[in-house]
């Protein structure tokens, strides 16, 4: 939800605007930052359901936003500057507000990190830290450079996943339609004509009619039950608890369980790296990879090196006392603090984790292919034997 707010801050009177899940969220969040906070409202939105859906900004237009800003700064031009020209390109008209919003708090005499602030929803913990360490070294458009770079390989990772499980998931729902619609609507005037016939039918057939009757008379209850456990399901996978349950199951399923591991290995490896490499402290890098992980397995483990970190132990002494982190990566950052290189070392280990999930994703579509197959050929098998076996069984006891 967008929320407009008041409030005075070093003795200057900002009006700016903000995401978040409530007005208290914004008013904590205005207190937190030294804001005194004189109204906060919330702005309805003026546009259709379907306008949203096609104006929403997505992570992309974030990506290619910080690579043009990256590339403007780099060749010389004032932030101001940058953010004028990008506002001119751009044709999301939900975006381009966004970007009017942070030229307008800039020239107000806000730092562009803390403009940031104002969308958790799209800049993330990492992105506004490295934005606010280039501000304080005055080395923003080679930090934005490199988080251009980062956010790339991101959205290169998010791409090769979806297209691994886009045609999985495209063959097992329009074989769930299929099966539904023969059984519900098809299946039923068929078995009719067993009925009519004294023949003993066979367990397959029996099961089938059982089925195919239940389906064809409470159907649309089925199917409002099948949406509303999927929407219930949703909700709770989006919970805390909901999520580490699913997070931990997937991480018994073999295959998979390899993708998540390299997946979360590669985010933090590279993000920590980014970090470091910018002059933020291990704990500060820590403390925003727990932020940015989205596995809660991973999540709990990070917050554990945390806080041994914090009592004075070495990033790879920490490492190494939990189970979930390959040996690889903890000797990797115990040679990266010995030699004093560790956002070199951390770099070169996300590449290497970039290279071992490129090759577990293409072993996961090589192995779901003949596995759909298999079990596309099982259920058409079960269908057809139990449709067609009583045929023969009327056409032999009529030649009795």
């Amino acid at each position: 939800m967008l929320y407009k707010y008041k409030a005075i801050k070093n003795n200057k009177r900002i009006v700016a605007k903000i995401e978040a899940d409530s007005e208290t969220s914004v008013i904590n969040y205005l207190r937190e930052n030294d804001y005194f906070p004189l109204s906060v409202k919330q702005i309805k939105a003026g546009f259709s359901s379907l306008d949203m859906l096609i104006n929403r900004v997505n992570f992309s237009d974030i990506v290619d936003f910080t690579r043009q800003l990256a590339i403007m700064l780099n060749a010389g031009l004032t932030l101001v500057d940058a953010l004028d020209i990008i506002q001119g390109q751009i044709k999301k008209v939900a975006l381009q507000k966004i970007i009017k919003d942070l030229d307008k708090q800039i020239k107000a005499g806000t730092s562009f990190s803390s403009a940031l602030r104002n969308y958790p929803k799209l800049f993330s913990n990492l992105y506004i830290a490295l934005v606010k360490s280039g501000e304080a070294s005055g080395k923003l458009s080679e930090i934005l450079l490199r988080l251009a770079d980062d956010l790339e390989k991101q959205r290169e990772l998010r791409g090769k996943l979806k297209g691994a499980m886009t045609y999985p998931i495209i063959v097992v729902s329009a074989m769930v339609a299929v099966m539904f619609i023969m059984i519900t609507f098809v299946i039923p005037k068929m078995l009719n004509l067993y009925k009519d016939f004294n023949v003993i039918l066979p367990l397959s057939t029996r099961v089938l009619i059982a089925v195919s009757d239940i389906t064809s008379a409470y159907w649309p209850i089925i199917l409002g039950l099948t949406v509303a456990i999927v929407i219930s399901l949703k909700i709770f996978f989006s919970s805390p608890v909901g999520k580490k349950m699913l997070d931990t199951a997937l991480f018994k399923i073999p295959i998979i369980n390899n993708i998540i591991k390299i997946s979360a290995l590669v985010n933090s490896t590279r993000t920590l790296s980014i970090l470091i490499a910018s002059g933020v402290s291990i704990l500060d890098g820590l403390d925003i990879v727990i932020e940015t992980t989205t596995n809660s397995v991973y999540k709990e483990s990070f917050k554990e090196v945390y806080k041994k970190v914090e009592k004075g132990k070495s990033l790879g002494s920490a490492l190494a006392t939990e189970k979930i982190f390959p040996q690889i990566l903890i000797q990797m950052a115990m040679v990266g603090e010995s030699t004093g290189n560790l956002y070199d070392t951390l770099m070169r280990l996300s590449k290497y984790f970039e290279f071992e999930s490129e090759s577990a994703i293409k072993a996961m579509t090589t192995l779901i292919e003949p596995a759909i197959l298999i079990v596309l050929g099982f259920g058409v098998g079960i269908l057809v034997l139990s449709v067609i076996t009583p045929i023969y069984q009327l056409t032999g006891s009529l030649n009795q």
